[in-house]
């Protein structure tokens, strides 16, 4: 803890110089030491920040540090609002979908008539659900390599484009076995997009400031689940036209991600090449980072960084937080109102109570976020704080009585919103714990690997024979998959804390090495300056 605190101070000194480096002197910027001008290749290994701004500080004048974050607050956040609000509203609206006629037109749900009474099968909903996600997997480290390696804004408008058609689609579909094919190829092109903002949130800001930003484009997780269901409430209406309501849904969401699409070419690949801020402001933008030894981006996938990753205890403790967690949403994106129609609510009414739930989603996001930019080293306890609730909600469902238009079930079902809070936390101290830009690749990758995981567990545990007992394998496999995560949560907690003490005694302060090292494209565990935050 003393160490990171250092660390946050020794970037504020640097950030708080009183004099910028002159705007001619940005363009000639200092050559990497060691490194001939024309060593294309060995340039290429480190981080192409380092072509900016060198191997040694520079003071910048903290008046064009604000302006250059306020600028790229303005560009990035909201445009990854709105793009996460997409993935989100596309993934929740099959459950809505399911209330339209969906499951009738596709024949999603298989009615038993031996039984008295009949009985109800959902596995082909659970499985329309899980496809998605099995999708967004087989696309994760694939995509998240190639945004590293080639032009990022053509990669992602192009992927975002074509996912906006697969969407569309969707509308054409006549039968379950369609859409199981398109569930998955959606997912597939889908997974660009988290991974995609992670990545970026990591290469413009500093481990102090990510909480809050990665938490800004999260929250809408919350904000479109509000959003989406006042306009599933608005399509629940629509009676005339030659289409179903649930085929709207869906052409409305694909045509809306086609333009979301053109906009992702706007996406500059870094700082360095960040087109709408001025030579002056891309020079503090970049500077600004080297104190946290994070880095910027580099384009060279490196095995060895791939490689460590995968021996690092902290992917596998995450990848367990994140899988844990997200089985929460497996059930609530799927199946959500479908659950709230069975405490005796009717469709539109189930539709409404999602409103609850997503505006604690929102505000708890938000909330953590805010608290985890402000307060040292509280991250992984608000991670655990927030598992406290989700636990107490699913018991509440669980045991409270479901009787007509019952309250008790609608109240726990609302404070499981705070999973929100949660799965930004796990985000955020999974991104802004680990350096070197192929390792961050393929934490983010590995993050929504565990998302996806999470999100293929939730539907299965929900089995609708068990419907009159109030689905107790759903409830209580929640609560258990929360026990774990906070379990894992204590562990990474102690090994970050270890870590870093050992860091501090491995390396006295030396602030010449320390700069040098900041754009080398070095990992976490390589460089002996970068400390964890908790």
């Amino acid at each position: 803890m003393r160490n990171s605190t250092a660390n946050t101070m020794s970037e504020e000194k640097t950030n708080t110089a009183p004099e910028a480096l002159p705007a001619r002197d940005v363009e000639a910027a200092p050559s990497p030491a060691n490194v001939p001008a024309n060593d294309d290749e060995a340039l290429s290994a480190k981080d192409e920040a380092i072509a900016m701004v060198g191997e040694q500080v520079h003071d910048v004048d903290p008046a064009v540090v604000a302006r250059a974050v306020r600028k790229i607050d303005l560009f990035l956040i909201p445009v990854m609002i709105f793009g996460y609000g997409i993935v989100y509203y596309d993934k929740a609206i099959l459950g809505a979908a399911a209330l339209f006629g969906m499951t009738g037109d596709l024949s999603l749900t298989v009615t038993d008539t031996s039984t008295t009474p009949p009985t109800v099968d959902t596995t082909r909903l659970s499985w329309a659900t899980s496809l998605f996600y099995f999708g967004m997997f087989a696309g994760l480290y694939p995509m998240s390599f190639a945004l590293q390696r080639f032009d990022l804004g053509r990669v992602l408008g192009g992927v975002v484009v074509v996912w906006g058609g697969v969407c569309m689609v969707t509308a054409a579909v006549t039968s379950y076995r369609g859409l199981f094919a398109q569930r998955f190829f959606l997912g597939f092109v889908e997974s660009i997009v988290p991974t995609g903002f992670m990545t970026i949130i990591s290469g413009y800001y500093t481990q102090k400031e990510q909480s809050l930003r990665q938490s800004w484009w999260f929250s809408s997780t919350g904000l479109f689940t509000i959003l989406g269901g006042a306009l599933n409430y608005g399509f629940a209406q629509i009676e005339g036209g030659g289409l179903k309501s649930w085929q709207y849904i869906y052409l409305l969401a694909g045509s809306v991600t086609v333009l979301f699409g053109l906009v992702c070419f706007a996406f500059p690949n870094s700082p360095v090449t960040a087109w709408f801020l001025t030579s002056e402001e891309r020079f503090a933008a970049v500077e600004r980072l080297r104190a946290g030894q994070t880095g910027v981006r580099c384009t060279k996938i490196k095995k060895e960084q791939i490689w460590e990753s995968i021996r690092d205890p902290k992917t596998y403790l995450i990848f367990i937080m994140m899988a844990s967690a997200y089985t929460m949403n497996g059930a609530v994106s799927g199946f959500g109102p479908l659950i709230v129609n069975t405490f005796g609510w009717s469709v539109l009414h189930s539709i409404v109570w999602q409103f609850p739930l997503g505006f604690i989603c929102f505000v708890v996001i938000l909330v953590t976020g805010y608290l985890g930019s402000r307060v040292p080293n509280i991250r992984l306890i608000m991670l655990v704080l927030t598992c406290l609730p989700v636990m107490a909600g699913c018991a509440l469902i669980w045991k409270s009585e479901w009787t007509y238009r019952a309250a008790a079930p609608v109240v726990g079902y609302s404070i499981t919103g705070f999973f929100g809070g949660t799965v930004s936390l796990i985000i955020t101290v999974g991104m802004s714990n680990v350096a070197g830009h192929t390792k961050k690749s393929f934490m983010a990758a590995t993050i929504f690997a565990a998302y996806c995981v999470g999100n293929i567990i939730g539907p299965l545990m929900v089995r609708s024979q068990t419907k009159e007992q109030h689905y107790p394998e759903l409830w209580l496999g929640l609560i258990i998959c929360y026990v774990i995560c906070i379990l894992a949560s204590a562990t990474l907690y102690v090994l970050l804390t270890v870590a870093n003490r050992k860091k501090a005694a491995a390396a006295p302060a030396d602030e010449a090495e320390q700069a040098k090292l900041a754009f080398q494209d070095l990992t976490d565990m390589e460089n002996p300056y970068f400390r964890y935050v908790l």
